[in-house]
């Protein structure tokens, strides 16, 4: 019989918001094929799942100082797990530091013939710029990536692949994420005394990668001349006042729905390779207009210009400042995307299908 377990850095359920962490939190509440987490004690445990906890005592850190072995508590923690009779997927999540010494546990344990080594990757751009990415590679079983265009990026910029990959495109929970009527809109808008204005929304964490400045610098230009306008800078605080800008600062993911709901344009300007971006696909499924960089796997989730516009040069202020003017004076409300796509629900199926066909290549 195939187990299934998850390694985790960070305790789950997680109490703050976290892109993956929140996929595993939508997925785990429903059909799940997850058997185990390894994780650090949380404070609250789902319960149905099996939990091996890792133990950070004082016999423990003294192990790890010794043996140098940071992961050792994890180690621990799956052998209370291990039967030597059965076989196991184990799941890693973002974190490449674990590959090595998990592989050196699973050949010291001669259990490394029976476990199926999944890597889920939520970059974009290949990892590894030098020749460990050899040994990386040949230790994994498989890489799940967010878009095609990630597993192209990695098959050009790798001359020696020899892994299986899929893509698992990333999903919100739509049941709380959709479009609301013309009137419910309005009085949304009225109640944020924002009734008579085009309301464009920007949210992330202010880094100069994802490219508010270049927002705030565009939309000086256009101030001036458009006050029918207002911009809503959500997840940073207030740097520097400026017409036309409303920073609301950290909302609560529950409220986050409403101001999407209520804004009309959604900017995502970000200047890095993003894999796939969460606050994107909210705005989108909330029936925002999506002015996007085409850059790293964004276009694919925006097929290529379907769902919304591409900015191909995205570091110039003024592609920015023209894109949002067309938004303003030539409206575009007919985009509509169907509520499975990059829904939780189609993730949790993408899960499962990726699970099952990796127990069938286990048990072949």
């Amino acid at each position: 019989m195939t187990k299934v377990i998850l390694i985790s850095q960070v305790p789950l359920p997680f109490s703050n918001i976290g892109s993956w962490t929140t996929l595993y939190k939508n997925y785990i509440r429903e059909e799940h094929l997850i058997d185990f987490i390894v994780c650090p004690e949380p404070k609250v445990k789902w319960d149905n799942v099996g939990y091996s906890c890792v133990v950070n005592d004082l016999i423990t850190r003294v192990q790890v100082k010794a043996s140098k072995n940071i992961y050792l508590g994890y180690f621990k923690a799956l052998r209370k797990i291990f039967k030597k009779e059965e076989k196991y997927i184990i799941q890693i999540v973002d974190n490449y530091g674990i590959v090595a010494p998990l592989t050196n546990f699973l050949n010291q344990t001669g259990m490394r013939q029976q476990v199926y080594l999944q890597f889920f990757y939520h970059g974009f751009s290949p990892f590894y710029g030098d020749l460990r990415y050899r040994f990386f590679f040949d230790t994994i079983d498989e890489m799940v990536v967010l878009t095609n265009d990630s597993y192209k990026a990695h098959k050009s910029y790798y001359t020696v692949l020899p892994t299986r990959f899929s893509v698992l495109y990333n999903g919100i929970d739509t049941t709380r994420f959709f479009p609301v009527s013309a009137t419910e809109k309005l009085k949304l808008k009225t109640k944020k005394q924002v009734a008579d204005k085009t309301v464009f929304v920007w949210c992330s964490q202010n880094r100069p990668k994802k490219g508010l400045h270049l927002i705030l610098d565009a939309w000086k230009r256009i101030y001036k001349n458009r006050r029918d306008i207002v911009l809503w800078v959500i997840g940073c605080e207030i740097k520097a006042t400026q017409d036309g800008v409303e920073y609301l600062g950290r909302i609560p993911n529950d409220a986050l729905p409403q101001y999407f709901q209520a804004s009309d344009c959604y900017l995502f300007p970000t200047l890095c390779h993003e894999g796939f971006g969460l606050s994107l696909i909210e705005a989108l499924h909330c029936g925002n207009y999506c002015i996007v960089s085409a850059i790293g796997g964004v276009p694919e989730v925006m097929q290529y210009g379907k769902l919304g516009r591409l900015i191909e040069n995205p570091h110039f202020v003024t592609a920015w400042e023209k894109a949002i003017l067309d938004f303003i004076e030539n409206r575009r409300e007919d985009i509509r995307i169907d509520s499975d796509l990059y829904s939780s629900k189609s993730w949790n199926i993408g899960m499962n299908e990726i699970i099952t066909n990796a127990k069938i290549t286990l048990n072949s």
